[in-house]
Order: structure tokens, then sequence, then C-alpha cells
């Protein structure tokens, strides 16, 4: 068995973008914490919500017009049915991490890690009333 290549490509584009999401996604979908979040409480239609997320992460990106929507309203309807823990932010930051180290390198890439940091943060203090601690999360290499 052969180690793969380390990446030698930034997120340079909104098909760069797509393929992360892509992969990204489709990870959570199979988690064994996450999955039946999105699958069975939220019942996400993947082929429409991967759009929606590739929009959403280009204009955080990119400032790139297409997104318009209140991803924490979704998430607050999510949290009334099946409360967030803190395990579910972190193995979401987790997976995203993972998925970026694996597939891009650069300035772009160290950029979505961190916004992906900041909506974990935001979006616990939302909804569990306190920030993740997303520290560990920071070295690029965690």
């Amino acid at each position: 068995m052969t180690t793969p290549l380390p990446p030698t490509t930034d997120l340079a584009t909104p098909e760069h973008v797509a393929e992360l999401v892509r992969r990204f996604y489709g990870d959570v979908a199979q988690d064994s914490l996450l999955g039946h979040l999105f699958n069975d409480v939220a019942k996400v239609d993947w082929s429409e919500h991967i759009p929606i997320l590739t929009a959403f992460w280009c204009r955080a990106l990119f400032s790139m017009p297409g997104y318009s929507g209140n991803p924490f309203r979704q998430h607050a309807l999510i949290h009334k049915q099946s409360n967030f823990t803190v395990e579910h932010f972190e193995r979401w930051l987790e997976l995203f991490h993972e998925t970026v180290e694996l597939g891009w390198v650069g300035p772009n890439a160290d950029k979505v890690r961190a916004l992906a940091r900041n909506v974990a943060r935001v979006h616990s203090t939302q909804l569990l009333g306190h920030a993740l601690d997303v520290a560990r999360f920071e070295d690029s290499r965690w």
C-alpha cells in the first residue's frame, strides 16, 4: 500500500470548495455520531443541500454572492428536536479539518479552517450557552 501524496493545491476556486463540501458532508452523512442528526433528524436532501453549503463556503472564503440564508435558524430548529452536544461540534470540526488537511494546503485552506472554527464556536455559544474550546484545532496539524 502506498502512502497518498500530500496535497499541493490551495482552495483557489469555487470548484475546489464544491469538492471540499462534497467530501466533507459525505463523511458527515456516514459518521456514527453526526450522521443521525443530518439524515434522520434534519432529513437533509443532500442533492439540494450541497449547492447551498457550497455557496455558503464560497461566500465565506471568497466573498462571492450567491448565498442567502440564516444557517443558525436551521441549526436551532434541529437542536429543538435533538440537542447538540459539545461532542457533535468537536466531531464536526475534526471531520472538517481532516477533509481540508487531506485535500488542500495554502492560505485559503488555512482560512477555511479558521472560518470553520468560528462557525463551531459561534453556533456552540448560541445553542449550548458556551463557546466550544477550539484551541486544539488551531494548529494546522491538530
